[in-house]
């Protein structure tokens, strides 16, 4: 189940710039490409001839061409033309409301009419010179849920991520979660430690020292329909912590958009904005090489977990302290889908 008059990010710029993209979100199964103008587009991937999928075919001078029989589609959805055949009474498929912003093309797959692009996240680093970002993509067998769950409870990090960025502090500093509205934030923050092995790369990034104890945080933002922004960073101990000033400080932000293909699949679009050193490249691959080594370890877990809950899918979940983040997001979801089941009955 999926609240669908919402945002989601489908793809990034760079995949549907030389041929049609095709992708599953929220159970629909869209073709991407670019129309006359450059704008990304995205339709049923149906063709009305034969039903064949669109993304099989090519784009010609904006112009969608199924790669069966030559039938050419328009970014409205309509048949522009098909060799040797009168287009006119060509049922047309499904346009889907598309803006694409601050390196990401975002797909509306509900009601058309309340497709409002003004409310696409407001992502200011991604046009803040200040800051640099970098990140991929994963596929992952797991309800969208799981991942949510996973990303509101950083527990996990002492088990899953024990040579990277866990440590034991972190099952021993108590969290505390709050909802402001549809947002969830869960945060914890560790005085007085010693910086894990990536906290030490990024000390070192900054010319700071890597012997000394830091004060750490993690502040895990979740807004629907299933976004998770994790303000995470270390500093210098005893200088202020999250509060404390830049040049005593690493931090970033861990971007995370996790788009549902399935109820048992999704698209994960992973990343780090930091604002230190942003002009340095070689430190942006090496932060996104570290980043995807680490959410690799997470994408084992999760995919044995859903297996798990299919094979014993009567089974209930235990909701322990450290599991509020991922409980309090579900249950946002949870009010949202109902909001529109009332409006729309069978939209989700």
């Amino acid at each position: 189940m999926f609240a669908r008059n919402q945002w989601y990010v489908a793809c990034t710029p760079a995949e549907i710039d030389d041929k049609p993209l095709g992708r599953q979100v929220c159970g629909e199964r869209i073709v991407f490409y670019r129309g006359a103008e450059g704008q990304a587009v995205g339709l049923e991937d149906w063709c009305p001839h034969r039903g064949a999928p669109l993304s099989l075919g090519r784009v010609v001078e904006g112009r969608l061409v199924c790669g069966y029989h030559g039938l050419e589609m328009g970014c409205d959805g309509k048949t522009v033309a098909m060799p040797g055949q009168r287009v006119r009474g060509f049922a047309p498929i499904r346009s889907f409301p598309i803006v694409e912003r601050h390196g990401f093309v975002w797909l509306w797959p509900g009601d058309p009419a309340k497709a409002d692009p003004a409310a696409v996240p407001d992502l200011k680093w991604a046009q803040d010179p200040a800051w640099a970002y970098g990140g991929g993509l994963f596929h992952i067998a797991c309800d969208y849920r799981l991942m949510i769950d996973n990303l509101m409870d950083l527990t996990h990090e002492t088990y899953v991520h024990a040579t990277s960025i866990g440590q034991k502090e972190i099952d021993q500093a108590a969290s505390s979660t709050r909802v402001d509205g549809d947002q969830v934030v869960t945060e914890r923050f560790m005085n007085g430690v010693q910086a894990p092995p990536f906290w030490q790369m990024a000390l070192r990034s900054h010319q700071l020292p890597t012997d000394q104890p830091v004060d750490r945080w993690q502040i895990c933002r979740f807004s629907p329909p299933s976004h998770v922004m994790i303000e995470v960073g270390v500093a210098l101990a005893g200088q202020g912590g999250y509060h404390a000033g830049a040049d005593q400080k690493v931090s970033s932000i861990v971007v995370d958009f996790i788009t549902p293909e399935s109820d048992t699949s999704i698209w994960y679009f992973w990343g780090m904005a930091r604002n230190f050193r942003p002009d340095d490249k070689a430190l942006t691959a090496q932060i996104r090489d570290g980043q995807g080594k680490i959410f690799s370890e997470d994408l084992q877990v999760l995919v044995q977990q859903q297996r798990n809950l299919l094979q014993w899918p009567g089974r209930e979940l235990l909701k322990l302290n450290i599991d509020a983040g991922g409980v309090q997001a579900r249950k946002v979801i949870d009010r949202l889908i109902a909001a529109e089941q009332v409006a729309a009955p069978g939209l989700a």
